[in-house]
């Protein structure tokens, strides 16, 4: 079994929230409109990006496995504990003692982990295996290089 994915949790800090500027208007990624007016306003990123407080956590993700669902090497993931695990959710789960992000296959026979790069095979979680789905993410945090 290859899990791959090693993955660093962190908690949001709702006591020290950084509220930087954010532009309400539209900005076009085709066409840009000419003289376009824009009205400006402060944002907390933890108020839009966490729905549930208590059970919302970030987490690094490392590796490859699921460049396909949009999730590189070092990117942020906001995490939901309180939200119910879904057929093609992506979540954090917790197999066999180690933590990995992965999408959930569910099917009469089995469940799935998928993962969303065709060098990694899907992970069947048989009876023997410790395993707990965690999270489900949300969110996923990039930095654009």
């Amino acid at each position: 079994m290859q899990v791959n994915q090693k993955i660093t949790f962190f908690v949001p800090d709702f006591q020290n929230p950084i509220e930087t500027s954010f532009i309400t208007s539209e900005i076009k990624a085709g066409f840009p409109s000419p003289a376009a007016d824009f009205e400006e306003s402060k944002v907390s990123l933890d108020h839009m990006l966490i729905k549930n407080k208590e059970a919302t956590f970030y987490a690094k993700a490392s590796g490859n496995s699921m460049i396909g669902a949009g999730i590189d090497d070092g990117d942020i993931l906001v995490i939901d504990r309180s939200l119910e695990p879904r057929n093609n959710a992506v979540a954090v789960c917790f197999i066999d003692g180690e933590f990995t992000v992965k999408r959930i296959k569910k099917t009469d026979e089995a469940i799935f982990l998928m993962p969303e790069n065709s060098n990694y095979t899907p992970i069947q979680i048989q009876p023997h295996n410790e395993f707990i789905i965690w999270g489900i993410v949300t969110y996923v945090i990039k930095q654009i290089k």
